[in-house]
């Protein structure tokens, strides 16, 4: 079944709307790669939970998964598989936690500038499913069993990236 289609149950509280449930037929052979990383992994598992309920709600069958170390990694994988040409979106799930050092403005920004990099170079969307938060309670917040769950929200938004690249491109 596709996306519900009440706009107020198509809308999280982060205030994403949805796309429309018109895409699905057309969005249902597009290759994804899900990306997933090892820190925080109770979080990041409730992510990719999101992430794949998406994906069986918009019928798309054709994914790959793989986990790397951490978000710094994240950009180099995604490049790889970018370059390769196997994808047609790729969706980058992680979860950092602010701590008592910088340590997190480092890995968070450089994780973001290299999926950036990566994403326009290549013009492969990338769904950011990579949380940046001060608390474990705020990931637990984000990574729900509803559709404001960051994963399935990068999920529909790579998706919909890929419908506008492609109908640009004809």
């Amino acid at each position: 079944m596709c996306p519900v289609t009440d706009p107020d149950e198509a809308i999280g509280k982060s205030g994403y709307e949805m796309a429309s449930v018109e895409m699905c037929d057309e969005l249902a052979r597009a290759r994804m790669v899900l990306l997933t990383t090892r820190w925080n992994v109770s979080f990041v598992d409730a992510l990719l939970r999101g992430a794949r309920r998406a994906l069986e709600d918009w019928r798309v069958t054709d994914v790959r998964e793989y986990r790397v170390p951490g978000a710094l990694e994240l950009p180099l994988m995604a490049e790889s598989q970018m370059r390769e040409g196997r994808c047609d979106a790729i969706v980058a799930l992680g979860v950092i936690i602010r701590g008592d050092t910088p340590h997190f403005d480092f890995v968070a920004g450089e994780c973001v500038r290299g999926l950036r990099e990566a994403s326009q170079r290549h013009c492969v969307p990338i769904g950011f499913g990579v949380l940046t938060v001060n608390t474990p309670r705020q990931a637990a917040e984000r990574a729900g069993s509803g559709n404001d769950n960051k994963g399935y929200e990068a999920v529909v938004a790579a998706l919909e990236m890929f419908r506008l690249l492609r109908t640009r491109h004809v």
